[in-house]
């Protein structure tokens, strides 16, 4: 599970920062990628990474300000060119199915691919057996949702050197086991998972929040998380400005991680006012109230490691 910020900057794009666009690179738990929002140029930005848009397969949007979803019906568009063949769904507020269908009707575009549109509430927007979607609204001009993804906990290790010892040989029986099925073995004998796997491997756990001023839903969506994605658009000192645009300072972003219990933050949605020698001041901004915390630029990537 690795973070890939594509784009990082706020408002319109910038020479050192593009507008938002955030991959979670799910290629050994699915095989897939999902993104969080895709600003203008996304897909050229995807040029520069190792990404195959044909490995997208879901598009999840915070809001629909231009920054984050200018680049959507391009890069749809440009995937169903490079031969990709399989489903992608996209969720966003109430607006983005117009959106998207208005673009590709009025350019003409057929995608040669499924296409399915979902405008979300809160609440669980996603769900199977291997993680689940939250989405929360958030405190913006208009409706901005923040995500929070949860890797559901996985089966503990096989304890394979035990089951040897036990007379139980490898093959069929250690998968079922693995799997949390009870065998029966020839013997009569009854071999319960419990007995033969290690603990649980717990699940990570991701917030990526859209635009928002320093809100309660932002605190509750990272809740334990282990990295917490926070826009921080002002520097301390701005909250007034913050509060007037909807946004957020180094600050706040800084206390909603600290008082959530998240593990590390990373900040983004960063005003082009801010040149590259001021990245480090707002790093340490944040690390006033909560240390592990960086600041994303583009292509920078995080991985988050199994715990």
């Amino acid at each position: 599970m690795d973070i890939l910020f594509l784009g990082t900057g706020a408002g319109v794009p910038a020479k050192l920062r593009n507008v938002t666009s955030i991959a979670l690179k799910l290629l050994e738990e699915r095989g897939a990628i999902w993104l969080f929002d895709a600003g203008e140029a996304t897909q050229h930005q995807i040029l520069h990474t190792s990404i195959k848009p044909r490995r997208i397969e879901k598009v999840f949007v915070t809001h629909l300000h231009g920054d984050h979803i200018y680049g959507i019906p391009g890069l749809l568009a440009s995937r169903s060119f490079q031969g990709g063949e399989s489903e992608v769904i996209v969720y966003g507020p109430k607006g983005i199915k117009e959106f998207i269908t208005i673009s590709l009707s009025v350019s003409q575009t057929y995608l040669k691919y499924p296409l399915k549109i979902i405008e979300i509430d809160e609440g669980i927007i996603f769900e199977d057996e291997q993680f689940r979607v939250e989405a929360r609204l958030l405190e913006h001009g208009i409706p901005s949702y923040g995500y929070r993804i949860v890797e559901k906990d996985k089966p503990g290790t096989l304890l394979a050197d035990k089951l040897v010892e036990d007379g139980v040989q490898p093959g069929p029986i250690f998968r079922k086991i693995k799997e949390g099925e009870s065998v029966t073995l020839e013997n009569g004998r009854v071999i319960i998972p419990e007995d033969y796997l290690g603990p649980d491997q717990k699940g990570r756990i991701v917030t990526i929040l859209g635009d928002t001023r320093y809100c309660d839903n932002a605190i509750s969506l990272a809740r334990d998380a282990d990295l917490l994605i926070h826009e921080a658009t002002f520097s301390k000192g701005e909250e007034q400005l913050a509060f007037d645009y909807f946004h957020s300072t180094t600050h706040q972003a800084a206390e909603a991680a600290r008082r959530s219990g998240s593990k590390q933050l990373c900040l983004t949605h960063i005003s082009s006012r801010y040149d590259r020698q001021a990245w480090r001041e707002l790093v340490m901004e944040a690390q006033e109230i909560f240390t592990n915390t960086d600041i994303a630029e583009d292509f920078k990537e995080i991985n988050i490691p199994s715990k």
